[in-house]
C-alpha cells in the first residue's frame, strides 16, 4: 500500500500511529473531481465465511425449498421480491431499495473455483483468477491501476487489514474503525489546535476521532449481539439479546455512514472495500431468527448507512455483497448448513437499472444440485463484476479480460445493469 503523504507530512505521519488514517483525510484537500466517471462509486462488501444465499434470497416459489431446508425454510415472514423469490427478513433496507428499483440479486453466482476450502475460495473470489493462488494482487487493485491511467481514481480499505482484492501496485488509503484513540491525548490535541481553521480538515478530523470512538465501542457490541444470537437461534431473543442487538445494528448504520461521508467528501475515494465475518453457519444457523439472521441485520444496516448517508450521491453508486461461496441445499445435523458452491449476490445502488435477477435460476430439483448437494452456479462471479467495471466505472473490455481477470475472455460481463 502507498500512503498518501500531503504536506505538514511529520505531524500526520505521526498521526498514524494512533489509528487515524490522516493520509487521506488530508488528501481530500488536494483532490478535484475530473468529469462524469469520476463522480461513480463503487464498493466491494466481502461476506466472509460462505453467506447462505438460500437464506440471504430465499426461493419460496421454488418447489423443492421448503423440504430441503427444514427446519430453516423461511415462508411468509420474508420479504418477498417476485413470484419466486424474497429477501430475508433482517434484510428490510435492501429490501425497500429494491421496490424501489435499486437493489437486485443474482441468486446462483460462484467464483470458478469448485473446492470448498475457504482460503481458497476466498483467494480466488478476490484475486479474480481462474484458479487458486494463480494472482498475488486483487482483481479491485488493478482496477484502480487500471483506471489511473486515464484519469485521476482513489480507493478505500476499511478494517484493521486490506483485503487481498485490494492488495496490489495501485495505492490505496486505508481506515480502521477498530483502533480506539485517547482523544485527551497529547498528538490529537495538537492535530486539532493545528486544523482547526481548516475548512475540511478540521471537522474531517473530528469526525475521525469520533468515529474511532464509536467503533471499537462498536465492535464490542456486534461481537456480543452475534454471540446472543448464536446461543438462542430458533427462539425469539429475550429483552437482553435485543439491547445487544440493536447496539450492533445501530453501530453498524454509523460504519456505513461514515463510509459514505469518506466517499462523498471532496476529493474522497470512488472506490471501497469492506470485509464483513461471521458467515460461516455450520450449526444453528436459524430461519428468520437466529446466527445467520443477526449477521444479516448487520449487513443490512451497513448498507442502509451507506445509502443514507451517501444521500443525492446514491444515484452514482453501485455496492455488490458477495462471499466466497454458498451453503449445501439440505441442513445438517446441527441445524446449520455445510460448505457449498452458488449462492446469492447483493447488488445495490441508484446508479442500477431496475429488472428481476440476475442469470438463470437452476431451481432445486434433486437432477439440478451440484454433486447432489449444491446449489448449481449458472453465473460466474467474474461476469458480474465485469458488467459493473465496465458499464459504471468505464473499464475497457481488453482490460477487464486480460489484467483484472487474466485469461477470463470467455466469460462475458453481465450488460445491462446500470
Amino acid at each position: 500500500m502507498t500512503q498518501i503523504t500531503p504536506s505538514r507530512r511529520n505531524v500526520l505521519g505521526a498521526a498514524a500511529a494512533f489509528g487515524v488514517s490522516l493520509q487521506f483525510l488530508a488528501a481530500q484537500a488536494f483532490a478535484a473531481s475530473e468529469g462524469a466517471l469520476e463522480k461513480k462509486k463503487f464498493v466491494f462488501v466481502i461476506c466472509r465465511g460462505g453467506m447462505d444465499g438460500l437464506t440471504v434470497a430465499p426461493p419460496l416459489g421454488d418447489p423443492d425449498y421448503a423440504g430441503l431446508r427444514g427446519p430453516i425454510a423461511l415462508g411468509d415472514e420474508a420479504l418477498k421480491l417476485d413470484g419466486t423469490f424474497a429477501l430475508h427478513p433482517s434484510l428490510a433496507a435492501a429490501w425497500r431499495l429494491a421496490r424501489a428499483g435499486e437493489a437486485r440479486i443474482a441468486p446462483a453466482v460462484a467464483t470458478p473455483d469448485r473446492a470448498r476450502s475457504h482460503f481458497e475460495a476466498q483467494d480466488v473470489l478476490e484475486t479474480g483468477a481462474a484458479a487458486v493462488y494463480a494472482e498475488s494482487s486483487g482483481w479491485l487493485n488493478r482496477t484502480v491501476e487500471t483506471l489511473a491511467r486515464a484519469r485521476k481514481v482513489s480507493a478505500l480499505s476499511v478494517g484493521p487489514t486490506a483485503p487481498l482484492v485490494l492488495r496490489g501496485k495501485a495505492p490505496y488509503a486505508s481506515w480502521s474503525p477498530g483502533h480506539l484513540v485517547d482523544g485527551s491525548a497529547r498528538l490529537p490535541a495538537l492535530l486539532q489546535d493545528l486544523y482547526k481553521d481548516d475548512p475540511l480538515l478540521g471537522p474531517a478530523l473530528a469526525r475521525g476521532l469520533a468515529t474511532e470512538a464509536m467503533a471499537a465501542q462498536a465492535m464490542a457490541s456486534v461481537g456480543h449481539a452475534g454471540e446472543a444470537a448464536a446461543m438462542m437461534p430458533s427462539a425469539a431473543p429475550g429483552a437482553g439479546a435485543r439491547s445487544l442487538q440493536q447496539q450492533g445494528q445501530a453501530a453498524a448504520r454509523q460504519l456505513g455512514e461514515t463510509l459514505a461521508g469518506f466517499m462523498k467528501a471532496p476529493g474522497g475515494p470512488q472506490i471501497a472495500a469492506i470485509s464483513l465475518d461471521g458467515f460461516d453457519t455450520h450449526a444453528n444457523e436459524g430461519a428468520a431468527q437466529g446466527q445467520l439472521g443477526a449477521r444479516l441485520a448487520y449487513l443490512d444496516a451497513v448498507l442502509d448507512g451507506l445509502h443514507q448517508g451517501l444521500g443525492p450521491d446514491w444515484k452514482d453508486t453501485v455496492v455488490i455483497a458477495a462471499t466466497e461461496f454458498g451453503r449445501t441445499a439440505r441442513v445438517n445435523g446441527t441445524g446449520g448448513t455445510d460448505h457449498g458452491t452458488a449462492s446469492t449476490a447483493l447488488l445495490l445502488g441508484g446508479a442500477l437499472k431496475t429488472g428481476g435477477i440476475v442469470g438463470d435460476w437452476p431451481t432445486l430439483k434433486p437432477s439440478t444440485l451440484f454433486e447432489n448437494r449444491d446449489l448449481a452456479p449458472t453465473l460466474d462471479m467474474r461476469g458480474l463484476f465485469k458488467g459493473v467495471l465496465a458499464e459504471h466505472l468505464g473499464v475497457d473490455r481488453a482490460a477487464l479480460d486480460q489484467t483484472i481477470f487474466p485469461d477470463s475472455a470467455a466469460t462475458r460481463p453481465v450488460t445491462g445493469l446500470v
